[in-house]
Formats: C-alpha cells, sequence, structure tokens
C-alpha cells in the first residue's frame, strides 16, 4: 500500500493518463479553414508569442520552438523525453533538469492560451505535438 501511494504521488508528465478521446479531436483536425497561426520566437530571452500574444519565455519557450521547428521542417509529430535531455540547443543543466515540470508547465500554458496547439503523452517518456491548421514560425 505504502509503494502504491509512493508511486502515485511521484506521477510524472510522461505518466499522465492518455486524454480523452471524446471525438473533438477529429473535429479539430478537420477544422483547417482556420487563418494561419504566426508564432514569433525571440532567442534573446526564448519567449513566444503566438498571433502577438505572449505565450511562455525560457526554457519552455525553447523547447516549443525546438517541437513547432521540427514538426514543420520533418513532419514530426512524436518526441521522447531522452531525446530533448541530450539536445544541446535546450541548453537543459546536466543534473536535475525538471524537464517534466517544463514539459507540464508548457503543456498547461498551452491548454490556457493557445487551444491549437496540444502536447499529448503516447507512452512512457514520448509524448505527441499536434497542431491545428497551418502556423507560420518566425524567428526574432
Amino acid at each position: 500500500m505504502v509503494a502504491h501511494q509512493l508511486a502515485s504521488s511521484m506521477a510524472r508528465f510522461d505518466e499522465a493518463p492518455p486524454p480523452e478521446d471524446d471525438g473533438a479531436t477529429a473535429a479539430r483536425e478537420v477544422q483547417t479553414s482556420e487563418p494561419a497561426m504566426c508564432i514569433r520566437y525571440y532567442a534573446e530571452d526564448d519567449s513566444v508569442f503566438v498571433d502577438n500574444a505572449y505565450l511562455i519565455k525560457g526554457v519552455a519557450g525553447r523547447i516549443l520552438w525546438l517541437l513547432l521547428c521540427a514538426n514543420q521542417e520533418e513532419g514530426r509529430r512524436e518526441f521522447t523525453n531522452r531525446e530533448l535531455r541530450l539536445d544541446p540547443r535546450l541548453g537543459l543543466p546536466p543534473i536535475k533538469d525538471n524537464l517534466e515540470t517544463r514539459l507540464i508547465m508548457l503543456r498547461r500554458r498551452l491548454e490556457e492560451r493557445c487551444p491549437r496547439i496540444h502536447i499529448h503523452r503516447v507512452g512512457r517518456g514520448r509524448f505527441e505535438l499536434q497542431v491545428v491548421g497551418r502556423v507560420h514560425l518566425e524567428s526574432v
């Protein structure tokens, strides 16, 4: 019992249950007639703006920008925590990088302020980036 409580209290981003699919996912994918989102990244402080509205900055902003660029340039949707940890462009510290915490914060911020971009868990240490509609990326 103690082990079960400990395990449940230490739930991490990559161990969260997958989102329920009530058909809304398919409906969002069909709605591509919306205008393209303009996502602007400022390398100076790693801030990200969506349609001129502030979204996030810092390491979480760098993570989002990396994911969006890989999605647009390579068509990638699935990513792993391990590849993020090893990517030198993110500049994560070698010890206690708090990657799961940063991903949770990013996921929540997207849910609050940018409903056309989603991050969903697809397995242990793996997640998917879902972008609804067209996106225009701009680095400043």
